[in-house]
């Protein structure tokens, strides 16, 4: 099983930026949040035999409080990390343009500018995905990344169309995981934040 796990909150979260390849550090909420999904993952159905995230330090610092608690060492994998917003990064989603933003909604290989597209980071997804798809048939590895990329992996597993990621919404320190029947990737559970709590918290990018 993919256990794909969204980070926990950053000053940049509660602020509403869009927050890409900016190394942002967790903030006392995105702490705590951390600590509640290492408790959800010590769990015998959910415990990981394996443990990836993202290079950027959100979420290391959100997949430490489950490899302390597990014993698993972290490998880091930079296909998990967000999408690239290039110069639009750290800035407020509301002054992002809407001549812009509906561009982007409509053409999967427009890119921030000097960022990445869609069609970019469904690529590196698909390619870490598959990677992981013999082991995790009988394995349970955690993955510890990004709104961008949970969304393409559950494009990835469905096997839709690119525009999906429009469609979808990603909830701050939510857990969402992908079984298998043989090779095959099935989505089993969707954006489950009930470990956090009255702690749990929306926010949009990243």
């Amino acid at each position: 099983m993919l256990i794909l796990v969204r980070h926990g909150r950053t000053s940049a979260n509660a602020a509403g930026l869009l927050q890409g390849r900016v190394d942002n550090e967790l903030d006392e909420v995105g702490v705590q949040q951390a600590n509640q999904i290492a408790a959800a993952l010590a769990r015998a159905d959910q415990r990981p035999d394996r443990v990836i995230s993202s290079p950027l330090l959100r979420a290391r610092q959100t997949a430490q409080a489950t490899a302390e608690l597990t014993g698993l060492e972290i490998a880091i994998d930079e296909r998990w990390a967000e999408l690239d917003y290039g110069e639009w990064d750290g800035i407020p989603i509301s002054e992002v343009r809407t001549s812009d933003w509906q561009r982007w909604r409509a053409d999967t290989g427009f890119a921030p500018p000097g960022g990445e597209s869609l069609a970019q980071l469904n690529d590196r997804v698909d390619a870490a995905c598959n990677e992981l798809t013999a082991v995790a048939a009988g394995r349970n590895i955690a993955i510890f990344t990004h709104v961008s990329p949970i969304k393409s992996a559950v494009r990835w597993a469905l096997g839709t169309s690119d525009e999906i990621s429009w469609h979808l919404h990603v909830s701050q320190a939510q857990i969402s995981t992908i079984g298998f029947r043989g090779s095959v990737p099935r989505l089993t559970s969707y954006n489950d934040t009930s470990h956090l709590g009255d702690r749990g918290t929306e926010s949009t990018a990243a």
